[in-house]
């Protein structure tokens, strides 16, 4: 599994790639401290199993860089590590394309569990973020538990077909890439992103992926 680690510093990039090692020590993990340097190595490695992704580079804004990646390398998976994690900015990322968003002040308990989840094709959110606007984070939320019944993909009346539309969507693809991968027409792509929406009782991508978050799942 190959990896690329988007940091503009050293020391952030030793910890996490120790941190990546213990998750799977066969991994082959590259670094880039800018934009350009992630890209360069992006098209020599097209074969990437994640892009971690810090925001603050110092060559181009973060969310440039997600939508960059998401046009240039639209099957690799691109996951924020950030300072920062408001809704706002975790909001913003998830509509860029970002499949996850890990906040850097997590603890290394959480952070493993949060790759692992994203290694497992799964979605990892900060759970303040589950919280609507004007809630309160109840206690599974502050623990990380899901603020969702938890349900299968079949119990919500999802296909098999609906699943694997669902699953390049979290991943920010469009419905002519999805069309492409799964040798559909993009209105039958269109109907079942609809029928998606509706299971998960959500009106937009950015939600389906907060939803798909709550709901823990992993779509492989």
């Amino acid at each position: 599994m190959k990896i690329l680690l988007v940091e503009d510093h050293a020391l952030f990039r030793e910890g996490f790639r120790l941190l990546l090692q213990q998750i799977d020590p066969q991994a082959e993990i590259f670094e880039a401290g800018d934009a350009r340097s992630a890209f360069e190595c992006a098209a020599k490695h097209e074969d990437l199993a994640l892009v971690l992704l810090d925001l603050g580079l110092p060559d181009m804004p973060g969310l440039e860089v997600i939508s960059e990646f998401r046009e240039r390398c639209p099957a690799c998976p691109v996951v924020v590590l950030s300072g920062s994690d408001d809704r706002d900015t975790v909001m913003a990322s998830l509509d860029r394309g970002a499949m996850g968003f890990i906040p850097k002040a997590s603890n290394s308990q959480l952070l493993m569990g949060a790759l692992q989840l994203v290694f497992a094709n799964g979605v990892y959110i900060p759970p303040s973020v589950l919280v609507r606007p004007g809630g309160s984070a109840n206690a599974a939320a502050a623990s990380g538990v899901s603020t969702r019944t938890a349900a299968q993909p079949s119990e919500l009346g999802l296909t098999e077909r609906q699943v694997e539309v669902l699953r390049l969507l979290v991943q920010g693809q469009s419905n002519k890439l999805i069309a492409r991968k799964l040798d559909l027409a993009e209105a039958t792509v269109k109907a079942h992103v609809t029928a998606v929406l509706r299971a998960l009782k959500v009106t937009t991508r950015t939600q389906a992926v907060l939803a798909v978050g709550e709901l823990g799942w992993s779509l492989r």
